[in-house]
């Protein structure tokens, strides 16, 4: 459920109201990029994704079935931790197992099971047997994977794109600051994986562009048509 306008203890200054960007945002809750839904200081110019807003207490995951995640607004203990799905640093708020030491960031831990574009089905997997899109590996974080067994992506080579394509700049313009975004075509990761006649190529780039779209938007916490249509718009503009 989502309100217009919350109180939030990490902002105790100010409300957080709620709002669609189709420009990436840094997370001041989970240090993660963002995008689509969150809710937003635009005096103190603070972001969060709605699932750092809105957090649950306690968690369970369909992958370990014998762990129960409770929210902590910073990662235990003072040695670094890893999210178990994406294998990035965890530097904010956090789902953390106590009794199995597991870490998954807020958006991590709400990645659906299942997305469907109408094209191709994607599957959440904890592990894989089938090579990377990206990286060319098996094994690694969580991936999506289609029915089709085509198409497959770690999570974790989904959030080494966002981090290489997306360059987030603040500029600072008087007391306020303004988000500039450049973000590359992906098509290379795509094309490098195909060795069919041109006109399949093209279908099969297609396709799996759609796959990329659908996949970084549930990565960065708004798993919508909505915001993959506008991923989809920046990176055919880049």
């Amino acid at each position: 459920m989502e309100y217009n306008e919350i109180a939030h203890f990490s902002h105790p200054q100010h409300t957080l109201k709620f709002e669609h960007t189709e420009f990436p945002f840094k997370c001041d809750g989970c240090k993660e990029i963002g995008i689509g839904s969150r809710y937003r200081c635009a005096i103190c110019d603070f972001d969060i994704h709605t699932h750092c807003a809105l957090p649950s207490p306690a968690i369970s995951h369909p992958f370990y079935t014998k762990c129960s995640f409770q929210f902590l607004p910073r990662p235990p203990g003072n040695t670094p931790r890893l999210c178990n799905a994406c294998e990035k640093d965890v530097t904010g708020f956090v789902y953390h197992c106590n009794s199995c030491g597991f870490d998954l960031h807020p958006c991590c831990a709400k990645l659906p099971m299942m997305i469907n574009d109408r094209e191709v089905k994607l599957y959440l997997y904890r592990k894989v047997d089938a090579p990377c899109h990206k990286c060319g590996r098996k094994g690694r974080s969580w991936s999506y994977r289609s029915t089709c067994k085509k198409y497959n992506l770690h999570v974790a080579c989904v959030r080494e794109m966002v981090m290489e394509s997306w360059h987030i700049i603040y500029v600072g313009r008087g007391k306020g600051r303004r988000l500039e975004t450049r973000i590359p075509s992906l098509k290379n990761t795509l094309q490098t994986h195909h060795h069919k006649r041109k006109g399949k190529v093209e279908k099969c780039c297609e396709i799996a562009g759609l796959v990329v779209q659908f996949v970084i938007s549930a990565v960065l916490g708004d798993p919508t048509p909505l915001i993959a249509g506008v991923i989809g718009s920046l990176m055919s503009r880049a």
